[in-house]
Protein backbone atom coordinates (compact mmCIF):
# COMPACT_ATOMS: atom_id res chain seq x y z
CA UNK A 1 0.00 0.00 0.00
CA UNK A 2 1.21 3.47 -0.79
CA UNK A 3 2.29 5.32 2.36
CA UNK A 4 2.32 9.02 3.08
CA UNK A 5 5.71 10.48 3.98
CA UNK A 6 5.94 12.18 7.38
CA UNK A 7 8.60 14.54 8.66
CA UNK A 8 9.21 17.08 11.39
CA UNK A 9 9.26 15.08 14.61
CA UNK A 10 11.95 15.49 17.22
CA UNK A 11 12.85 16.52 20.74
CA UNK A 12 11.77 19.89 22.08
CA UNK A 13 11.45 21.48 25.48
CA UNK A 14 8.07 22.06 27.09
CA UNK A 15 6.56 25.28 25.81
CA UNK A 16 8.28 24.95 22.48
CA UNK A 17 6.94 24.36 18.99
CA UNK A 18 7.18 21.79 16.23
CA UNK A 19 5.64 21.45 12.80
CA UNK A 20 4.86 18.06 11.32
CA UNK A 21 4.43 17.52 7.60
CA UNK A 22 2.83 14.69 5.69
CA UNK A 23 3.02 14.43 1.94
CA UNK A 24 0.80 12.20 -0.11
CA UNK A 25 2.69 10.16 -2.68
CA UNK A 26 1.98 11.07 -6.26
CA UNK A 27 -0.09 7.94 -6.69
CA UNK A 28 -2.63 9.23 -4.18
CA UNK A 29 -5.08 11.72 -5.59
CA UNK A 30 -8.39 13.12 -4.46
CA UNK A 31 -7.41 13.08 -0.80
CA UNK A 32 -10.58 14.17 0.95
CA UNK A 33 -9.56 13.48 4.55
CA UNK A 34 -6.22 14.29 6.13
CA UNK A 35 -5.51 13.77 9.80
CA UNK A 36 -2.92 13.36 12.51
CA UNK A 37 -3.20 10.71 15.19
CA UNK A 38 -0.88 9.89 18.07
CA UNK A 39 -0.09 6.88 20.18
CA UNK A 40 2.00 6.08 23.24
CA UNK A 41 2.88 2.69 24.72
CA UNK A 42 0.16 3.30 27.31
CA UNK A 43 -2.63 4.57 25.05
CA UNK A 44 -4.51 3.55 21.96
CA UNK A 45 -4.06 5.58 18.81
CA UNK A 46 -6.12 8.74 19.16
CA UNK A 47 -7.21 11.43 16.75
CA UNK A 48 -5.37 14.71 17.26
CA UNK A 49 -6.73 16.81 14.39
CA UNK A 50 -8.32 16.38 11.00
CA UNK A 51 -9.18 18.45 7.95
CA UNK A 52 -11.36 17.58 4.99
CA UNK A 53 -11.27 18.69 1.38
CA UNK A 54 -14.03 21.20 2.11
CA UNK A 55 -12.14 22.63 5.07
CA UNK A 56 -13.96 21.03 7.96
CA UNK A 57 -11.71 20.95 11.02
CA UNK A 58 -11.74 18.76 14.09
CA UNK A 59 -9.41 18.85 17.12
CA UNK A 60 -9.27 16.83 20.27
CA UNK A 61 -10.01 18.99 23.27
CA UNK A 62 -6.54 18.77 24.82
CA UNK A 63 -4.87 20.41 21.81
CA UNK A 64 -7.44 23.09 20.97
CA UNK A 65 -5.83 26.51 20.93
CA UNK A 66 -2.33 25.03 20.73
CA UNK A 67 -2.30 22.91 17.55
CA UNK A 68 -3.30 23.95 14.04
CA UNK A 69 -3.89 21.61 11.14
CA UNK A 70 -3.68 22.89 7.59
CA UNK A 71 -3.31 21.53 4.10
CA UNK A 72 -1.70 22.58 0.85
CA UNK A 73 -3.81 21.10 -1.91
CA UNK A 74 -1.29 21.92 -4.59
CA UNK A 75 1.36 19.90 -2.77
CA UNK A 76 -1.07 17.31 -1.42
CA UNK A 77 0.47 17.92 1.99
CA UNK A 78 -0.99 18.29 5.45
CA UNK A 79 0.74 20.11 8.30
CA UNK A 80 0.35 20.11 12.05
CA UNK A 81 1.69 23.20 13.78
CA UNK A 82 2.15 22.41 17.47
CA UNK A 83 2.71 25.23 19.93
CA UNK A 84 2.96 25.40 23.71
CA UNK A 85 3.94 21.76 23.78
CA UNK A 86 3.51 19.78 26.98
CA UNK A 87 5.08 16.59 28.21
CA UNK A 88 1.76 14.81 27.67
CA UNK A 89 2.05 15.55 23.95
CA UNK A 90 4.93 13.09 23.79
CA UNK A 91 3.91 10.32 21.40
CA UNK A 92 4.42 8.82 17.99
CA UNK A 93 2.40 10.90 15.55
CA UNK A 94 0.83 9.24 12.51
CA UNK A 95 -0.56 10.80 9.38
CA UNK A 96 -3.70 9.32 7.84
CA UNK A 97 -5.01 10.07 4.35
CA UNK A 98 -8.33 8.85 3.00
CA UNK A 99 -10.12 9.04 -0.29
CA UNK A 100 -13.48 9.44 1.42
CA UNK A 101 -14.19 12.11 4.02
CA UNK A 102 -15.11 9.47 6.61
CA UNK A 103 -12.43 6.97 5.56
CA UNK A 104 -15.09 4.41 4.72
CA UNK A 105 -16.01 2.49 1.61
CA UNK A 106 -13.71 1.52 -1.19
CA UNK A 107 -11.54 4.63 -1.12
CA UNK A 108 -7.93 4.44 -0.01
CA UNK A 109 -7.07 4.64 3.68
CA UNK A 110 -3.34 5.14 4.11
CA UNK A 111 -1.25 5.53 7.24
CA UNK A 112 2.24 6.89 7.54
CA UNK A 113 4.97 5.08 9.45
CA UNK A 114 4.89 7.55 12.31
CA UNK A 115 7.24 10.21 13.62
CA UNK A 116 8.37 10.50 17.23
CA UNK A 117 7.63 13.70 19.12
CA UNK A 118 9.28 13.99 22.53
CA UNK A 119 8.70 16.88 24.90
CA UNK A 120 11.19 17.33 27.70
CA UNK A 121 10.08 19.02 30.91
Amino acid sequence: QVQPVESGGGLVQAGGSLTLSCAAPGRLSNVNFMAWYRQTPETQRELVASITSIGSLNYRDSVKGRFTISRDNAKNTVYLQMNSLKSEDTAVYYCRLCGNVDCSGSGFNSWGQGTQVTISS
